[in-house]
């Protein structure tokens, strides 16, 4: 059952609405330069695709768009964070930012600790007809290797606005990854939310799926599903990558036989790898499997098309955990 603590709004009932969780950002984006004059956004030419065009609107003179130009996004960033105690936030595509400036981002931000914050829009493969060029597959992994990186995946676009004002206050940089479809806000106002703290939807006792992004809510129906079945699973959102909850995996690891991480990502050195790093050498007896983008580039189409083709949908994760636990 869905623990009423966190005032979720249940899967099983239609949802109040769908948004893209960039929506989640630019709102929040907005909220934060009303509240901190200190507060910078920039963009690379996509200012409505990543919403930041809302905050341009109403605080143009701490707005600052760079043109196709993701190095200089991250170099630029960097210099009028080191005034005055600004935080800047620098959005684009996931592919661009942090894929192309990963340099940048690393020497200029990472380096100096420099108080900046990267969003990642457009982020897996719900860019949908984009094609591959587009849908960022690998950008968990290469900001979570990152010194002094902060990587997040919110769950909706709720979760997406809660995680830019925590990214605000939060020392040094974060990363976090945002999907441009509509999806199902199923978090409220009410529900926890805090960096680096998994929050538990659903108890369970035969298996835990841990998810980030828009796999969390569909990995709510997929316990719905499966509990019919007989098979009693646990949802926790990892919506923090890095620093990644490691005593909720330990103890999870202890209440159940199997753990399935799900994520919208390459299944090698994201949340499934994070997780892995921790369980590697408890000893615990649980097994770990992978669910996500298998060593491969994808391609164009409808986004829940895609979602079915890979399994990430509900019914191809309640798949994925009943062939797990053969």
């Amino acid at each position: 059952m869905i623990r009423k603590e966190m005032n979720l709004i249940s899967p099983i009932d239609a949802p109040q609405a769908k948004k893209p969780s960039r929506d989640g950002f630019g709102k929040a984006l907005v909220e934060l330069g009303e509240a901190h004059p200190n507060i910078w956004a920039m963009t690379a030419d996509v200012s409505e695709s990543t919403r930041t065009h809302w905050f341009a609107e109403k605080f143009p003179e701490r707005f600052v768009q760079m043109g196709v130009a993701e190095q200089n996004l991250a170099g630029m960033a960097a210099g009028i964070a080191s005034c005055e105690d600004s935080v800047v936030f620098i959005s684009a595509y996931g592919v661009f930012n942090p894929g192309r400036n990963w340099d940048q981002v690393r020497v200029s931000l990472c380096y100096n600790e420099a108080n900046v914050k990267l969003h990642g829009s457009h982020t897996g493969i719900t860019v949908g007809p984009d094609g591959a060029s587009h849908q960022a597959l690998e950008d968990m992994a290469i900001t979570r290797v990152l010194p002094n990186m902060t990587v997040i995946a919110p769950a909706d676009a709720e979760e997406a606005r809660k995680a830019t004002i925590a990214a605000a206050a939060w020392k040094g940089p974060v990363y976090i990854r945002t999907c441009r479809e509509k999806m199902p806000v199923f978090t409220t106002a009410l529900t926890p939310f805090q960096i680096g703290k998994a929050n538990v939807y659903r108890d369970g006792k035969d298996a835990a799926i841990f998810a980030c992004g828009p796999q969390v809510y569909e990995s709510l129906i997929a316990a719905e599903q499966l509990e019919k079945e007989g098979i009693s699973c646990a949802v926790v959102d990892f919506h923090t990558i890095k620093p990644l909850d490691a005593e909720a995996v330990r103890e999870w690891a202890k209440k159940v036989k199997l753990i399935v991480s799900v994520e919208e990502h390459q299944i090698d050195c994201g949340l499934g790898g994070a997780i892995a790093e921790v369980l590697a050498g408890e000893g615990s007896g649980c097994v770990l499997k992978r669910h996500g983008i298998k060593n491969r580039f994808c391609e164009s189409g409808e986004p829940f098309e895609l979602l079915k083709k890979y399994g990430l949908d509900a019914a191809g994760i309640a798949e994925f955990v009943r062939e797990a636990r053969k």
